[in-house]
């Protein structure tokens, strides 16, 4: 490991974020070459209108895409520019930000189905040195992974890419947009009749929201979208969805039974275990039919502890 990048830094998660409130979320595509590994690692497409887990809520009509993706490219760079700072960002060469990188290269072929909007994004995979067991991937497809949930729970390569799959799953499926929406037409309504009733105005409801989202936890029918979403994608760059379940088994054991913030709306233990485990006879078939990976990485070594 680059002796310059600190695995103990205290870093903030973004105020906004398209991911699990649990720990369980360049501008050339994931840098280092990137596009043209995404690209070959190309499949057959599957309309975005066949494939039943891309529905997305009405709800996210209520306020523009570009606004939250806008507003989520300056948090995710304002986030990057602190680990930085603190030391805590890991270099290009770093070998768990290359392993994260190729993982990601082989998924975004499979992220424009769902919604055309991917095919624009500038998507991007960072590495933070933290003990949080953390991951997220912000709208617009700004991943980052902290240095804990990899060293912690010595993650395989497949059940990176379950991780990686359901957080990109809830940017394509603008969870973060539909949760900004809601606020709007519920802050809305109030605002309206804090008007007629003379209390004034309540303030401008989309920045309202989009200042919101640090705290916004999604509800369980939407970590469950982003768990069969994330299966899918994973399954079809060629990982095994079956990593799904040991996924699981590690993060409870690994947490005293307690999911972790990141997850902590998600079913748990063999509640979690037995969804995912309905999901696999759909999957496993694309698992089959897909291109394996060609590189294989071994997870980084154990935190050492924190002196007292």
């Amino acid at each position: 490991m680059d002796c310059t990048f600190r695995t103990d830094a205290t870093v903030d998660t973004p105020a906004l974020v398209s991911a699990c409130r649990c720990p369980l979320h360049a501008r050339r595509l994931f840098t280092g070459g990137v596009v043209g590994a995404a690209l070959m690692a190309g499949a057959g497409p599957l309309a975005a209108q066949t494939i039943p887990e891309c529905k997305r809520s009405t709800f996210t009509k209520a306020v523009s895409a570009e606004t939250v993706e806008q507003q989520a490219m300056l948090q995710y760079r304002q986030m990057l520019q602190k680990a930085s700072g603190d030391r805590a960002l890991a270099p290009a060469e770093h070998p768990q930000l290359q392993r994260l990188r190729y993982i990601g290269a082989r998924m975004v072929p499979y992220t424009r189905e769902c919604n055309p909007r991917a095919a624009d994004w500038k998507w991007e995979v960072n590495l933070i040195g933290s003990r949080q067991i953390n991951a997220f991937c912000m709208p617009g497809g700004k991943i980052a992974f902290y240095y804990g949930i990899l060293s912690e729970l010595q993650l395989s390569d497949d059940e990176v890419a379950m991780i990686m799959g359901h957080e990109a799953a809830h940017a394509l499926l603008e969870h973060a947009r539909e949760q900004v929406g809601k606020n709007t037409v519920t802050t809305g309504g109030l605002r309206l009749l804090s008007s007629l009733l003379g209390f004034g105005q309540l303030g401008d409801v989309a920045a309202q929201g989009l200042g919101q989202l640090a705290s916004l936890a999604f509800s369980r029918s939407d970590e469950t979208e982003a768990d069969a979403l994330g299966l899918l994608i994973a399954a079809r760059a060629g990982y095994d969805p079956r990593a799904g379940v040991t996924l699981w088994q590690k993060m409870t054991a690994g947490t005293g039974g307690a999911p972790p913030e990141l997850l902590s709306t998600h079913p748990t233990g063999p509640t979690r275990i037995k969804d995912i485990e309905a999901k696999l006879p759909r999957v496993l078939p694309m698992f089959d039919a897909a291109g394996k990976p060609d590189r294989r990485f071994a997870p980084p070594a154990r935190m050492a502890a924190a002196r007292p």
